[in-house]
């Protein structure tokens, strides 16, 4: 007999005669009791809480399909039970989950109090419902996602069931040593990518590209691993941008068949990204390392998990995502090794100060041996602007600007700062009658959208207007811009122009530049991190002429005679004071610091900084080391 078989005759025992418990099957890390009582074991709270404390795993309730309703007869059902007005969008059946995905725009009314009408829906139906927050323009992104997870209801169990065959082995009595090795974003910002390894598990922290990287040094050092990529167990992405995502579908391309971890909005996010970076590698002639393909495989491979929330995501680890306050969805990893053996945090991209959207990045974990932290900030002279004094800078640099009848250019990240900056303006439209259009282009409408349909990550302040009024990022300041309109946009002037990429290494930001860089009326402020060897990073150093190619692709010298500024408080990324900040609060307090994710000046400077403050061993550690935990 198995452990799992074993695990589930205990289980069976510690389950009462009236729940009916028909079968147990493992789905990823959690347990799944088929019921032909439902009614029993979803409003007995007991039942489940008592079988958590006793196994340490996480249980499903679910009705055993002889007892479901026929689909058109439980949407009717649905239909009856459910207030009016909670702006329903469509009712979608999952047998192969014995779930029903309700999307509308008033969850609150769905959920009712205490969750009352859920359970009651689930009662009545069997259908357990899966509720589904759908703002009014519903992302295409995450529809096509949930389109996805629909359709492939029976290959994505499948899938799952084969995920807990894995997880669900007898865990070792012992775990010998505990090891990392740096594949990259050591001594470098982009390709993030961290492999954890234990005698029984393998597990990858991130898997991203440097945007801006030669071929040789764009992509993470798999070629260096020992084994094949069908040996890994989990790959754990921390947040969206393609410098901690952007590699994920290429694993599915060479053998990795495991599941992806990450938050609900990092998995729609990082979707978004991973298709446009294949966009635009086609656009440039270039050939991506995947296709779409791939990025369906890692959707029906994804187990989107909350804050908070413990998972077995191998027999020897398990996992805890904490918010990090970069983007949307970002999180610090916890995971917790053995019974006991060891615990390690890596913060991805981490902010911990005050911003218009997110709260600051988690600090408490239960126990840290080892901490692998970002420096991207981490010189001694990467002091930002407080982010009110920033708010009230960029304000003054548009009036001004649009006073003489110029244009701003803000190029940004399409995911996180994007929709930091549009809550300023926002805001400045909506308190000091600020009417100057603001033109939206590239990935950032989506990307908003985005936002909108996760208020439950946004800052209370933010989620409350998203949930009760009208959506800031649906403000009539701003207009979502085609194609075409760019000329148009350009020769108008008197207005903002908030485009991608934020460091101006492609996208239609570089359209904009062409047209706005020569008139000394116009300015370019930019909001975000500029990397070495970037156009953002020239520009911004006070290059007075870049090359660039024209509409007709030759190269054609371009003269700034904008007026070029830079705005620090923005950042989603902690300085050094910041990074100082966190280590000071987190708890309890590392044995060992791994200092990565930034230029070799400044994770240098960062580890001695810890070291020197708080006494702790650092390492800043090069690509390809591996360093031996325990």
């Amino acid at each position: 007999m198995t452990y799992l078989e074993e695990l589930k005759e205990e289980i069976r025992e510690e389950v009462p005669e009236e729940v009916m418990l028909t079968k147990i099957e493992a789905e990823g890390s959690d347990l799944v009791l088929y019921s032909k009582n439902i009614s029993k074991l979803i409003n007995d709270e007991t039942i489940i809480k008592n079988l958590a404390k006793k196994f340490k795993k996480r249980f499903i309730p679910r009705t055993d399909e002889s007892m479901l309703q026929p689909p058109e007869k439980a949407k009717e059902t649905i239909e009856e039970i459910i207030p009016k007005d909670p702006g329903l969008k469509s009712i979608e059946f999952s047998p192969s989950f014995s779930r029903v995905a309700i999307k509308a725009e008033k969850l609150g009314l769905i959920i009712g109090k205490n969750g009352k009408t859920i359970r009651e829906i689930t009662t009545k139906t069997g259908w357990k419902p899966q509720l589904q927050r759908t703002p009014k323009e519903e992302p295409q992104t995450l529809k096509a996602i949930r389109k996805i997870l629909i359709e492939e209801e029976k290959e994505r169990k499948k899938i799952l069931k084969g995920f807990g065959e894995k997880i669900f082995k007898e865990p070792p009595e012992e775990i010998d040593w505990v090891r990392t090795t740096s594949l990259g974003a050591n001594r470098e910002v982009g390709r993030s990518c961290f492999l954890l390894e234990t005698p029984e598990s393998k597990v990858m922290l991130d898997a991203g590209v440097k945007i801006d990287g030669k071929d040789s040094d764009k992509y993470p050092y798999l070629s260096s691993i020992n084994f094949s990529l069908d040996e890994l167990d989990a790959v754990i992405v921390s947040h969206a941008h393609l410098d901690h995502s952007g590699f994920v579908p290429y694993l599915y391309n060479y053998g990795y068949e495991g599941p992806v971890y990450s938050t609900k909005p990092t998995r729609t996010l990082m979707t978004l990204l991973q298709k446009d970076f294949i966009k635009i590698a086609k656009r440039e002639a270039e050939n991506p390392p995947y296709d779409e393909k791939s990025i369906k495989k890692q959707i029906l491979r994804s187990i989107a998990k909350g804050y908070g929330e413990v998972t077995d995501i191998t027999p020897d680890m398990r996992l805890t995502l904490q918010n990090a306050g970069h983007i949307l969805g970002s999180s610090i990893t916890h995971l917790h090794i053995g019974e006991g053996a060891h615990n390690l945090v890596y913060t991805g991209d981490l902010k911990f100060g005050y911003t218009e959207m997110l709260n600051p990045a988690h600090t408490d974990f239960p126990r840290i041996e080892t901490l692998i932290m970002e420096s991207t900030y981490g010189g001694q002279e990467d002091r930002q602007q407080d982010t009110r004094k920033s708010k009230k800078e960029l304000v003054k640099i548009i009036k001004e600007t649009t006073d003489r009848n110029g244009t701003v250019l803000i190029p940004s990240f399409g995911v996180g700062r994007a929709q930091a900056i549009m809550l300023i303006l926002e805001e400045n439209h909506r308190k000091n009658n600020f009417n100057v259009p603001v033109y939206v282009d590239g990935m950032i409408k989506e990307a908003s959208a985005i936002h909108t349909a996760y208020p439950e990550h946004l800052k209370k302040n933010v989620k409350k207007r998203v949930l009760h009024d009208k959506s800031p990022f649906e403000s009539e300041i701003f207009k979502m811009v085609d194609r075409d309109q760019r000329d148009e946009i350009t020769d108008r002037g008197k207005s903002v122009i908030l485009s991608p990429s934020g460091m101006m290494s492609g996208g239609p930001v570089i359209d904009y530049f062409k047209k706005l860089c020569g008139d000394s009326k116009n300015t370019i402020v930019f909001v975000g991190y500029q990397a070495q060897g970037t156009l953002g990073r020239k520009i911004e150093k006070g290059n007075k002429e870049v090359v660039l190619e024209d509409q007709n692709g030759e190269l054609t010298e371009y003269k700034i005679n904008a007026d070029v500024k830079s705005i620090s408080g923005f950042s989603g990324h902690a300085d050094i004071n910041e990074l100082l900040g966190y280590y000071k609060k987190i708890n309890p307090k590392p044995e060992k610091v791994l200092v990565v994710h930034g230029e070799e000046s400044k994770t240098k400077n960062f580890a001695k900084s810890l070291n020197y403050k708080f006494n702790v061993d650092t390492i800043s550690p090069r690509n390809l080391e591996s360093i031996r935990l325990k």
